[in-house]
């Protein structure tokens, strides 16, 4: 028998000699989804049997390689809910549930005046933005749009069940039918600038490219074509909410105002005080 206090010690300095940023929580989490417990609970187990010893050792070799965590879990928490992920389709991160809440708190004062919100996730990847906004303003309603077969393929298992209408489809001219009637438009969309180096192994070999990489000279190309869309589908003082790079925050809003019919363009921080996400609110049309 192998003691699990022991076993995690040596799995965190094996993690952290890889260079992983988590050593220590990173191996709390992959014992725990072995041997099939809440993380919280470790402490009150003892000892691993050979066999889930060796295959301890086996899942911190992989995240030792860099293999997402959550790939080797096959999971993502996300809010307050979780979302199955793996190769194929962008792991959410936590800056992007700053995006997410600040959509959900304007679905909300929708939702405060009686009627139900409408409500958009373009570029919708694993899902997690709209199951977040279903799962937390139970009177939205709720469509994704994503492109990408691999990551609707996701997509479609994380929304089985909430009520959240998929479609697979380009943003440049998804749901036509919902024109000047959307209440919140939110998107996590492509905006990695060109020539920039990834820092993140994970995300560098793992994460699909067609979800990071923006397209056109400054990266921007997707997020215009956000903005375009959701002038199109957003009723008068309906909201955009569209995440950045953190070095896009002076030219995101500069887009916004530059395609006009925009008011109340803001660029606002992640929790590290990081430029991350502009909003702006629908002008009535002239």
């Amino acid at each position: 028998m192998t003691a699990l206090r022991a076993a995690l010690a040596e799995a965190a300095e094996r993690l952290s000699a890889a260079g992983v940023p988590s050593p220590r929580h990173d191996a709390e989490v992959l014992a725990a989804h072995l041997l099939g417990v809440e993380r919280g609970r470790l402490p009150a187990l003892q000892d691993l049997s050979p066999g889930a010893a060796a295959d301890f050792s086996a899942l911190v070799e992989r995240r030792a390689g860099r293999e997402p965590l959550q790939h080797i879990t096959g999971w993502a928490a996300f809010r307050y809910v979780e979302v199955a992920v793996g190769p194929g389709v962008f792991v959410p991160r936590p800056e992007t549930e700053v995006v997410a809440g600040w959509a959900v708190d304007r679905a909300c004062d929708v939702a405060a005046t009686g009627r139900r919100p409408l409500v958009v996730d373009l570029c919708a990847g694993s899902g997690a933005i709209a199951l977040a906004v279903a799962d937390e303003v139970p009177t939205a309603v709720v469509h994704a749009v994503e492109v990408s077969p691999d990551a609707v393929a996701w997509a479609r298992r994380n929304l089985a069940g909430s009520g959240v209408a998929l479609h697979e489809a380009d943003v440049a001219d998804a749901l036509p039918d919902l024109d000047g009637t959307v209440d919140v438009v939110v998107a996590n969309p492509p905006y990695v600038p060109p020539g920039s180096s990834i820092r993140d192994p994970e995300v560098r070999a793992h994460d699909p490219a067609l979800a990071l990489w923006g397209r056109g000279p400054d990266g921007l190309d997707v997020v215009r074509a956000v903005a375009r869309t959701a002038a199109r589908l957003l009723r008068p003082g309906g909201w955009l909410v569209v995440e950045h790079a953190d070095v896009q925050g002076v030219a995101v809003p500069a887009l916004l105002a530059a395609q006009g019919g925009w008011a109340e363009i803001t660029d606002r921080t992640d929790l590290s005080g990081r430029d991350r996400f502009a909003t702006a609110r629908r002008e009535p049309a002239s």
